[in-house]
């Protein structure tokens, strides 16, 4: 049984994927003001490696988990649910502009809008 991220097509469409989901999230007013002072390299770098893990393509992430990573632009930014609820609408929208299936939107909004991330993410 493939995973989903080989069913996304693997490496090459998750990369293509970051990048033009931060293309969308950086002119996203709702958002952008909380990259104003990230590394952008190293944030797609990120997010590749930990999209790869979330969607099957590998066991291992050595990223920062999403409680810790996130922690303080909740306490002194003040990132809540609505901002949770942007980057996945932006995300969805990126995926599904790339020509990605409805079923395959379907299992990667589960993933990303699960209630735990969410609950991670905003700490929760």
């Amino acid at each position: 049984m493939a995973t989903l991220f080989e069913k996304l097509g693997g490496a090459a469409a998750v990369d293509l994927a970051v990048d033009k989901f931060y293309a969308r999230v950086l002119q996203d007013e709702r958002i952008k003001h909380f990259f104003a002072n990230v590394d952008m390299v190293k944030q797609r770098a990120h997010q590749k490696a930990f999209l790869t893990y979330a969607f099957g393509g590998t066991d291992k992430y050595d990223g920062r988990y999403m409680r810790k990573a996130h922690k303080e632009l909740v306490e002194k930014q003040g990132l809540n649910s609505e901002h949770f609820d942007a980057v996945a609408e932006n995300l969805m929208a990126t995926l599904k502009e790339m020509g990605v299936s409805q079923d395959l939107l379907a299992e990667v909004a589960a993933i990303a809008t699960a209630p735990q991330h969410r609950k991670d993410v905003l700490n929760q």
